[in-house]
């Protein structure tokens, strides 16, 4: 139990029994009212009354010494709700007892509810999986199509057709962030080849849209997971190629393993810098662009927190955006 509550268990046990010491107190009232309207000497009245104490107090500390064991072992159990709730103390009176049938029985309907939920959800995660894996197929085949003859218009095609598959894929990620299983693997990586792959993937778009990458080529390693490292780089420079209209997109790594993702683009509003790693939040900008869904840096941040990853952003209106993440190597720990 919390030492920091210790303090209060006298007064929760005196409250505890409060209706009985009122029934004692009344009840050595009365006797003390006949006694003395009967004129009984006081002598035996007082020895017997200080015996009365003497035993009652040895009663009460034997019963406030039981009084904080079971508070011990609720508060162990409160801890512990999910795996100890059949456990609870033992009922003493009817209504204890009627009370430890109800929430054994909430306790069946929740578990009964919980298990339906992970089923449907798992069969969720399958469906979704199976519908990504099949949808790339055509996807991959309009790619080979467009790319066979280089127009205006198939260049224009091919960046749409390149959305798609990041709103795809981004649809996996939503599932799997949500799941209670999820496949991180933590090793130390190259960092350099993790920032590359995330380049070579956006090559086309800066190409296109005339934007100038600066990146130097780094030599550190991180422990983490290079899967989910790669999706929060891509999201970053989806992000910086999205609003940033001409200019450059610097990728950088201090001493300290802060890369930094900085962008001239448009830049986000101050009030919306709070926010802008909520669900479904799009900001100014966002809005601006229907086509905005406000997903794409609430599963950044929902990713780095499971990487154990910190990540801010700092930015100033018409002068660009810096999104950090702090890859400094910290102690991991299990839930």
């Amino acid at each position: 139990m919390d030492e920091k509550k210790w303090y209060r268990l006298p007064g929760a046990f005196l409250w505890q029994y409060r209706r009985s010491a009122g029934i004692l107190l009344l009840f050595t009232a009365v006797y003390a009212a006949v006694f003395l309207l009967y004129g009984i000497m006081p002598e035996p009245v007082l020895y017997a009354f200080c015996l009365c104490v003497l035993i009652g107090a040895v009663l009460i500390l034997v019963r406030f010494v039981s009084f904080c064991g079971e508070r011990r072992k609720c508060e162990r159990i409160l801890k512990n709700i999910e795996l100890e709730y059949e456990n609870l103390p033992e009922d003493k009176t009817v209504w204890e007892r009627d009370y430890r049938q109800m929430i054994l029985a909430l306790g069946e309907i929740c578990s009964r509810r919980q298990t339906e939920w992970q089923r449907e959800r798992q069969e969720s995660l399958d469906y979704y999986t199976t519908w990504v894996h099949q949808i790339k197929t055509p996807i991959a085949v309009m790619r080979m199509t467009l790319q066979g003859e280089d127009t205006q218009e198939h260049r224009e095609l091919l960046a749409e057709l390149f959305r798609i598959e990041q709103y795809v894929d981004m649809v996996l990620t939503y599932i799997r962030l949500g799941s209670s299983q999820t496949d991180f693997v933590f090793e130390e990586y190259e960092l350099d080849p993790i920032i590359k792959q995330a380049i070579h993937k956006y090559a086309p778009l800066f190409v296109r849209y005339g934007l100038r990458l600066v990146y130097d080529p780094v030599e550190m390693k991180v422990l983490t997971d290079e899967k989910w490292l790669l999706f929060i780089l891509e999201q970053l420079l989806s992000n910086a190629v999205k609003y940033t209209r001409k200019g450059t997109v610097t990728i950088s790594v201090s001493q300290g393993g802060i890369l930094s993702v900085a962008d001239t683009g448009m830049g986000i509003a101050p009030e919306d810098l709070p926010r802008i790693f909520e669900k479904g939040f799009t900001g100014y900008h966002g809005r601006e662009d229907k086509k905005a869904t406000g997903l794409g840096l609430y599963l950044c941040r929902q990713t780095a927190q499971k990487l154990g990853i910190d990540i801010r952003v700092e930015s100033s209106p018409g002068k660009g955006s810096v999104f950090y993440l702090d890859l400094g190597k910290k102690p991991l720990e299990t839930e």
